[in-house]
């Protein structure tokens, strides 16, 4: 049963995998080249690592309220806010809480967290039954 505090289990990436930020830019047609580039990177003053997309953080969340739901047609909307950087290699977990339940909808803060603190937070609503 769904409810007020009802927890949106974690969904965890271990270790943040450097190979998908080429396709992703590529895919998103991002040409920044800290997704790619460690000096660029570097010269930036961001750290010695490629920097993952927010789109791909993003939906780590998703991927949470997914496999929490079994049904990814139940998510009706997100809206988050990128807080920070993920970066290669770095474990980073998404998760969420109910906050608010009405007319067949629930309401969920999410969020990912990674090794330095949150890097995202948002909203989410979602179907429920």
């Amino acid at each position: 049963m769904i409810e007020v505090g009802t927890q949106i289990p974690p969904f965890v990436v271990e270790s943040v995998p450097t190979e998908p930020m080429k396709t992703m830019a590529l895919i998103l047609r991002d040409p920044n080249p800290i997704h790619w580039d460690e000096a660029a990177v570097r010269a930036l003053g961001l750290g010695d690592k490629v920097i993952n997309q927010g789109p791909t953080n993003e939906a780590y969340i998703i991927n949470a309220i997914i496999n929490w739901l079994g049904d990814p047609t139940a998510l009706r909307s997100i809206h988050v806010r990128f807080r920070g950087n993920v970066y290669a290699g770095e474990r980073v977990e998404a998760a969420g809480e109910v906050t608010e339940i009405a007319a067949g909808l629930a309401t969920c803060d999410v969020w990912l967290d990674g090794p330095n603190g949150r890097v995202i937070s948002g909203v989410a609503t979602v179907a429920i039954s």
